[in-house]
């Protein structure tokens, strides 16, 4: 199979999404003087995730994800605080973050050449732009889309709808959806009729009903799939 069109996750694909999170809730803490242990980073982590969760399956709205889970993380410690106030430091933090995932910048550099390469995305518009601008990524994008801005979030297939009349010449079949993530990514790429990788560096196991047409634990080992 020849793919044309590539379609790349951001977070835990391309950038590392655990370390600019890591530096965002630790200059978080420092800024409101607050200690943070590695137990109490362990609670944000997973509450995060799971709000993030919620969100793709479409159980709250984004504008509920980030109004509240500050005041839902502090309020497990019995303490009252300024969610809001709290959100928009924190996200100023984690735009600073773009470490770049092992070898994401060689890759896309390789495959610029040959294929058409967009970004999707879950996150926040401007934060990811930022984040890929000061990465140096931003070149080998031929456009972003953000689910904030599309209207619908991946695993939705309206958002690759929308994707695929964006895109000219838009063909399933030589189209491919490349992340880390088989709840939003390769569950969304199956629903809409797209094949899919998934990057699982960590190996984990599988243990949904979303099958990814490869796997790849490297992301240089995307070239011999999509050459």
């Amino acid at each position: 199979m020849t793919y044309s069109t590539l379609l790349f996750d951001v977070d835990d694909t391309l950038l590392n999404f655990q370390a600019s999170e890591q530096h965002a809730i630790t200059k978080l803490f420092n800024t409101i003087g607050e200690e943070l242990t590695p137990d109490i980073y362990e609670d944000y982590h997973e509450l995060n995730e799971h709000l993030w969760q919620q969100f793709e399956l479409g159980k709250i709205t984004r504008k509920q994800l980030l109004e509240t889970r500050f005041n839902l993380f502090f309020g497990k410690y019995g303490k009252s605080v300024d969610g809001q106030d709290y959100e928009a430091k924190y996200r100023s933090y984690l735009a600073e973050g773009h470490t770049k995932m092992p070898h994401a910048q060689e890759l896309l550099a390789d495959l610029s050449a040959n294929h058409d390469i967009y970004v999707v995305t879950n996150g926040i518009a401007k934060t990811q732009r930022r984040r890929l601008n000061e990465s140096g990524l931003a070149p080998y994008f031929t456009q972003v889309f953000a689910s904030e801005v599309v209207g619908y979030q991946k695993p939705d297939p309206a958002f690759f709808d929308y994707v695929a009349r964006k895109i000219t010449g838009f063909s399933k079949p030589s189209s491919l959806v490349i992340g880390d993530s088989l709840s939003s990514d390769i569950k969304g790429a199956a629903a809409y009729g797209l094949d899919s990788v998934w990057f699982n560096p960590q190996h984990q196991v599988n243990t949904t009903k979303t099958s990814p047409t490869y796997e790849i634990d490297h992301l240089l080992r995307l070239e011999s799939i999509v050459a």
